[in-house]
């Protein structure tokens, strides 16, 4: 216990699925969390469920002025920042020919410019206070694969992983005592991929197209299957606890060997 006793953790988009986890692995371990989402009420049960005092704010992360509040309000509530968590995220399929213009903005305002705001208040606030401090990016195997459904998704977390590499150099070089990593899980059993499965299965019904019968166990390649949000949210309590404190750049990730076993997804 008290992994993260005290740390004041930032978690965005913490009212459903992997943020939900976070926040709960963290406070379960001594953090005081903030959980951030446009989702009041799954924010505000979030809170209720990870307890030890974490608090919800309402917060859309691809808004600048919003995250200099919610830095504000942290502030005034805790009196330091020590850990930002961005895991804010959505996801609509299409291809790059389907994508619309629309939709790729939409992921990049919430992906990458959520990202960009919370890393870079995340530094500036994280420093004032001289402790260590870290800041955990959550991306996706998105980023390191090729899928035929998911160009701006994967697009965007690209551009995290990127981000990161840039701004834990830019800490290490300032001394600034501030670990960035980055996270990137495959498919985790969250709400979303729930509704993304069933909207799936649904239009090919739709279209009459019928499943295929499974083959026998025999002829079947082991599969990663799918992972549960926890299992992201230990990862995200490592790499925010001082036990990860000679890692950072780095990118973990947590996906039961997909990235390196393609033929099993």
């Amino acid at each position: 216990m008290g992994r993260v006793e005290d740390k004041v953790c930032l978690v965005t988009g913490g009212g459903s699925g992997l943020g939900r986890a976070d926040a709960i692995a963290l406070a379960k371990e001594g953090a005081k969390v903030v959980i951030t989402d446009i989702d009041k009420e799954n924010g505000e049960d979030a809170a209720h469920a990870a307890g030890n005092g974490a608090i919800f704010l309402e917060h859309d992360v691809a808004e600048e002025d919003q995250w200099q509040l919610v830095i504000k309000q942290t502030l005034g509530h805790f009196d330091e920042l020590n850990v930002v968590v961005n895991n804010a995220g959505m996801f609509i399929p299409g291809s790059v020919e389907e994508v619309t213009w629309d939709q790729y903005r939409t992921h990049q305002r919430i992906h990458m410019d959520g990202a960009f705001f919370g890393i870079k208040y995340g530094i500036e606030t994280i420093k004032a206070n001289g402790k260590m401090g870290a800041i955990v990016n959550i991306a996706s195997t998105t980023a390191l694969l090729g899928y035929h459904t998911s160009f701006a998704y994967g697009a965007c977390k690209g551009a995290i992983r990127t981000m990161t590499s840039h701004a834990a150099i830019h800490c290490q070089q300032l001394r600034y005592n501030i670990r960035v990593n980055c996270i990137f899980p495959s498919v985790i059993q969250t709400p979303l991929i729930e509704k993304l499965y069933a909207d799936a299965a649904a239009a090919a019904e739709a279209r009459g197209v019928e499943r295929p019968a499974p083959l026998p166990p025999e002829q079947r390649i082991p599969s990663p299957g799918l992972g549960e949000p926890m299992d992201v949210g230990y990862a995200v309590l490592f790499l925010a606890s001082d036990e990860a404190k000679f890692i950072n750049g780095a990118e973990l990730r947590v996906d039961n060997g997909s990235v390196i076993n393609p033929a099993a997804l």
